[in-house]
């Protein structure tokens, strides 16, 4: 038959998520030594991550604040982008209101 699924307390992941957030091996690496599948060591990360466990020069964390803050950016810009049309639109819906709220000379039609 199959092998038996292990189980593990949630201190048991918190404490692995922190020993890996302190390393600077690989995942893999890390999963083989520790004998648990990357899936569920990337899963355990995914609901026990601490920041402040990281070490600050991981090349990992490093590149994933990279693509955070280029996403951040982008999204900024975008909203940016959005604002220039929309003060566009309400200038130019100020000078319609203005145009057609002036009183018609009726004098005009003589």
């Amino acid at each position: 038959m199959g092998d038996q699924r292990k189980r593990y307390n949630e201190e048991f992941k918190k404490q692995t998520v922190k020993f890996l957030q302190e390393q600077t091996k690989s995942f893999g690496e890390l999963a083989e030594e520790l004998d648990i599948p990357k899936s569920t060591l990337h899963q355990w990360m995914g609901q026990y991550r601490e920041l402040k466990n990281e070490p600050v020069a991981s090349v990992d964390r490093v590149r994933e604040l990279e693509a955070e803050l280029k996403e951040a950016r982008r999204q900024l810009q975008e909203r940016q982008d959005q604002l220039v049309d929309r003060e566009e639109e309400l200038a130019i819906l100020k000078k319609a209101v203005h145009i057609f709220s002036k009183p018609r000379n009726a004098d005009s039609s003589s």
